[in-house]
């Protein structure tokens, strides 16, 4: 029989044996929890397969901004199609979390950004969610529905920062609300600005792996996009 740590745990030997464990399961190194969690939140309609590729492509951003202050667990949500939202499990690492998204293919559909706020809130009730980022260019909900729901995870402290690809001004102002409701971030990027795509994403990896002060510190050495989220933080 083997315990959860995947150590046997003894089967004999009397009181000597069980000492002998114990003190054996005291120096054994225990493989520590991924500091900080992240919801990544993603339009999967038709129209966004070109940028979905690029999120594919630099999604390890994420993972490497983190790997020397604690680390990070990350769960894909995505819409596309009739009413489809999925979750993935969680991951600690950009191979499997990009071997995910290979997979997903792209359809037809409206967006739905007001249930990928309603998982980030499921989640969180569980086991703290540091922060959520999202990326999209259309919204065509009721926005007192999804302000409401935005609220709500705004008063359980998760962040929203809402990467805006386009300048449709409809989404533009939804998300813009949406980050404020939950004390986070808005910013826009170009279509084919995949290099301030990546900054962003290593931005709200840092603030959810070291918080508010490790996103300043990153602000300070990289400036640009990075610092611009770091002064919608503070403001």
């Amino acid at each position: 029989m083997s315990g959860e740590d995947g150590r046997n745990l003894p089967t004999g030997g009397g009181r000597g044996a069980v000492e002998a464990f114990l003190k054996t399961a005291a120096v054994t190194p225990r493989r520590e929890a991924p500091r900080g969690r992240l919801m990544f939140g993603l339009d999967a309609t038709a129209s966004r397969e070109p940028a979905w590729d690029r999120a594919s492509h630099i999604q390890a951003e994420m993972f490497s901004a983190t790997a020397a202050i604690g680390g990070l667990a990350v769960q894909l949500v995505f819409y596309r199609g009739f009413g489809e939202c999925k979750a993935s499990r969680w991951f600690e690492d950009a191979a499997a979390l990009r071997a995910a998204m290979l997979k997903v293919r792209c359809a037809p559909g409206r967006p739905q950004v007001g249930r990928i706020l309603d998982q980030a809130a499921r989640q969180t009730r569980q086991q703290r969610v540091n922060a959520l980022v999202f990326v999209g260019d259309a919204f065509e909900e009721d926005i007192d529905d999804v302000a409401h729901r935005a609220g709500e995870l705004g008063l359980l402290g998760v962040p929203a920062f809402m990467f805006h690809e386009g300048r449709d001004p409809v989404a533009e102002r939804a998300f813009r609300d949406i980050a404020r409701l939950t004390r986070g971030a808005y910013h826009p990027f170009d279509e084919g600005s995949a290099s301030k795509l990546a900054a962003l994403l290593r931005a709200v990896a840092t603030f959810a792996a070291a918080g508010a002060d490790g996103l300043t510190r990153l602000a300070a050495s990289e400036g640009g996009a990075v610092a611009a989220i770091a002064r919608s933080m503070k403001g």
